[in-house]
């Protein structure tokens, strides 16, 4: 399962990017607004960190204005994924660009019956959002189950589940049980991963063990 992290923060994107452990990011209005940077530059500056793909979002709703926002986000980089809602101008969105050639991330989907429509519009990846799903009482990951069984009954479906709005390690562990494509996650749940108090005990008395021995490795 690829890793791509949800953040327009270009320092925890650098931090993230030296673990080697990621192969994304996904990006939003909101998140680039919280920066209070240029969205244009933060995105290509994004780029240049990370090789993997990196979703844009469109910021309009009409199909005209989002299928030129796309081309233009296109244009950034050749590792730039168009992101658009799942909406029906979203979707005609998705289908222009897809069969142009520019990877698209349909995104906002709740519903396997979205999910089905995503992929016929080409998507390259659809964005089921489990946590706010949970939020109401439904049942995030059963959706992400549905999708891709849906999915895996079709091999002309090439469209990638990416799961987002994910709370915490236990939606990831999940997801990949499950055999989702991809997890999007925002840096914190991506650290808590890194975290066990065994693992943190074992490692203090590695050292303190070590240091008796007054030796040293260099």
């Amino acid at each position: 399962m690829k890793f791509f992290i949800d953040t327009a923060d270009i320092a925890e994107i650098r931090e993230l990017a030296a673990t080697g452990l990621v192969d994304g990011v996904t990006t939003n209005p909101s998140l680039i607004a919280k920066t209070g940077r240029n969205f244009l530059e933060t995105i290509a500056e994004i780029c240049e960190i990370i090789p993997g793909s990196v979703s844009a979002e469109v910021a309009s709703t009409d199909f005209d204005t989002m299928l030129k926002e796309g081309l233009k986000l296109a244009k950034i980089a050749p590792n730039v994924t168009v992101k658009v809602p799942l909406t029906p101008a979203g979707l005609k969105t998705c289908k222009a660009l897809s069969d142009q050639g520019t990877e698209v991330n349909v995104t906002l989907c709740f519903s396997a019956a979205q999910a089905i429509l995503a992929a016929k519009a080409g998507a390259t990846y659809v964005s089921p959002f489990v946590g706010r799903l949970d939020d109401i009482g439904e049942d995030g990951m059963g959706l992400i189950g549905d999708i891709i069984e849906i999915y895996a009954s079709y091999t002309s479906i090439t469209t990638q589940v990416l799961v987002a709005s994910i709370r915490g390690p236990a939606h990831v562990i999940a997801a990949a049980k499950m055999g989702a494509d991809v997890a999007t996650l925002p840096p914190a749940v991506l650290k808590q991963m890194f975290g066990h108090p065994l693992t943190d005990k074992g490692l203090a008395a590695f050292v303190a063990d070590w240091a008796k021995t007054g030796q040293s490795i260099l």
